[in-house]
């Protein structure tokens, strides 16, 4: 962390990172001879950069030409061309309003992806595959754009279905010297924002790695590129490869890269800005193992992919005690995650001589993460690194889409994993009824040892029941399930962070999130969290009495599925709606979100206007 920070301003990003005054006067304030703009908001910024060599100050990235060229996607396509590199077909020119956006889709054919000009990170990009939807991606990819990059011009070009997403890594210095540090497959995609990445790529051949590296590089010297860049390409089945874009900064995963090849790119960039030359050469560069990059976000994987979660992190643990495991983040335990930035929380990065010890290292740092205050998308994770097409590189830009059409439902266990997870829960009931017979730091007491050796309890998980009778032996306790024994390890306690029980020999690693009085267990195994209820069989026996509770229709409620800002509302009370009506617009963490209805119906009632703060799962709109 750093050692001294200055107040911008406001959390609003208009307000504060964005605003350049404000940034300008905390320069003269500290002295600062150089500005690092890290991974977004200002660091494409052509006028930033300008207005700091105006200043006299060092901008530890690309001159504001180089900017202005590749930071503008129209222009950088332009560029792309004479610079010989393959290019995506589409306009060049910039949308100028919703019927620009359907007359030019329909002349490049559907479907066609609409995006901002400025920026990048998945911001401000839309797919649309028909009239309707081109002309919603308008709109919601230049609010999008203006909020996050205080530019909403767009631009339109053919999409390419079922792509890999493949970056090319460049470092160039102010001598002419550039070069290219080999590949990352960023594939593994929601919302067109990059989840999970890897370096190398498990599908390139040193052929078109080369091929593709020589054209990163020939670009980047063709607009007199300086520092480091990162060059985007769409690549399809057969190996044929297209130029996104062209990244005029630090990328969010460059830790990967300097895992696989040994070079601090940072420390390139800060001595190509005091204009020192490159250390290295191309023939220099190597590959060296295999790394991994999972982006840990805020996020409900379980809306959408990931839907953004806020709160307080009051209890956060890093894995940072594992061999080959890297964390970058910026937050600590009682740091609070807002409604006003990215919900990236960390990037948990693993390296290994071969790409299944990165994984197997990656799903050991993931089991023992802790995050709580939040939610998170440690289960999707978690899964994706373990699921087949994955660990085969079967992977590409829908991955997500086609592996889970449903949706993320978490981690569907074996029979054998639940009745190691229930054989846990069992014991951690077990060792809390221990805990509360005895006695500490009581010397006025006799103090008698408990002389219970055995417990019978009743189990409910994922729609089972299960009978259990446990037994404590010495380091051991034996758990029979309904006549199948378990051998549990004793050596965990009911407040672990992490549990790494011994269950039949094996080690499974759980963490433990909640226990409570009423028998309910929440413990996250394999990435996922799961509900197990254990209570004693004779409570078990009365359970029949407990009322149900009843179900409320709640088809007439438009519900926030996330904390955000209200940016608009489409209904006035009184007014009819139909099934699939837009009735508002919700922003979260820089991105915009449509609300519609789920029947027909006329408007009750309007809880909330634009502008206004709502947390998940308030009531935005009523139907009568």
């Amino acid at each position: 962390m750093a050692d001294e920070a200055v107040l911008i301003g406001p959390a609003p990003t208009n307000k504060s990172y964005l605003n350049m005054d404000a940034i300008m006067s905390a320069i003269q304030q500290t002295g600062a001879q150089a500005v690092h703009p890290g991974y977004g908001f200002l660091s494409e910024n052509t006028k930033f950069a300008k207005r700091l060599a105006d200043a006299g100050v060092a901008f530890i990235g690309p001159n504001s030409e180089a900017i202005h060229a590749m930071g503008d996607k129209i222009e950088s396509k332009r560029i792309a061309g004479k610079a010989k590199v393959n290019r995506i077909p589409g306009f060049d020119g910039v949308v100028k309003n919703a019927d620009d956006a359907v007359k030019h889709a329909n002349e490049i054919g559907y479907p066609v992806m609409i995006k901002a000009s400025a920026g990048g990170g998945g911001k401000g990009m839309r797919i649309a595959w028909n009239d309707k939807e081109a002309r919603d991606a308008f709109r919601f990819s230049t609010q999008e754009a203006k909020s996050s990059f205080g530019d909403d011009r767009l631009l339109i070009e053919k999409y390419i279905d079922n792509p890999r997403h493949i970056e090319i890594q460049v470092l160039c210095d102010s001598q002419g010297n550039a070069l290219y540090l080999n590949e990352r497959e960023c594939s593994i995609q929601r919302r067109n924002q990059k989840v999970i990445e890897e370096a190398p790529s498990t599908f390139l051949d040193p052929d078109t790695r080369k091929a593709m590296g020589e054209q990163a590089v020939s670009l980047a010297k063709t607009v007199g590129y300086t520092s480091a860049g990162t060059v985007e390409f769409l690549v399809d089945s057969k190996k044929n490869f297209y130029f996104l874009e062209m990244n005029t900064r630090l990328q969010v995963e460059h830790p990967i890269t300097e895992a696989i090849t040994g070079i601090d790119i940072v420390h390139q960039m800060i001595r190509v800005a005091k204009g020192h030359s490159l250390l290295y050469k191309q023939e220099d560069v190597g590959i060296d193992g295999w790394a991994l990059e999972c982006r840990v976000y805020a996020e409900d994987p379980y809306k959408q992919f990931g839907l953004p979660s806020i709160g307080r992190l009051y209890r956060y643990v890093e894995p940072t005690h594992i061999p080959k495991v890297r964390c970058d983040s910026g937050i600590q335990e009682g740091s609070e995650i807002s409604v006003y930035y990215d919900a990236m929380i960390c990037k948990l990065v693993t390296y290994g001589a071969t790409r299944q010890e990165a994984l197997s290292i990656m799903a050991k740092a993931l089991d023992q993460y802790v995050i709580r205050g939040v939610t998170h998308n440690i289960p999707l994770l978690r899964d994706v690194i373990t699921e087949d097409r994955f660990v085969k590189g079967d992977i590409n830009t829908k991955y997500l889409q086609e592996v889970y059409p449903e949706g993320f439902k978490g981690k569907q266990l074996t029979d054998s994993q639940q009745r190691d997870l229930v054989s846990v829960a069992c014991c951690m009931r077990v060792k809390e009824d221990l805990r509360a017979r005895s006695f500490t730091n009581q010397s006025r007491l006799r103090v008698t040892p408990s002389r219970r050796k055995e417990w019978e309890l009743s189990v409910n998980f994922l729609g089972k029941t299960y009978s259990a009778v446990v037994k404590r032996k010495s380091e051991q306790f034996q758990v029979d399930l309904d006549g199948e024994l378990f051998t549990v390890d004793d050596n965990f306690t009911p407040t672990s962070l992490v549990i790494e029980a011994g269950v039949n020999g094996d080690t499974k690693t759980m963490t433990l999130l909640t226990k409570e009085a009423s028998g309910l267990i929440k413990l996250r195994y394999l990435g996922t969290v799961f509900k197990i209820s254990v209570i004693r069989k004779q409570f078990a026996d009365q359970a029949h009495w407990m009322k149900e509770k009843p179900v409320v229709d709640k088809s007439g409620e438009v519900v926030s599925p996330m904390p955000g800002v209200v940016k608009s509302i489409a209904v006035i009370v009184g007014q009819e709606v139909v099934e699939g009506q837009e009735v508002c617009v919700l922003e979260a963490m820089k991105m915009q979100n449509s609300l519609v209805v789920a029947r027909d119906g006329k408007v009750k009632s309007v809880h909330f206007k634009p502008g206004d703060t709502v947390d998940e799962e308030s009531v935005i709109v009523e139907l009568e």
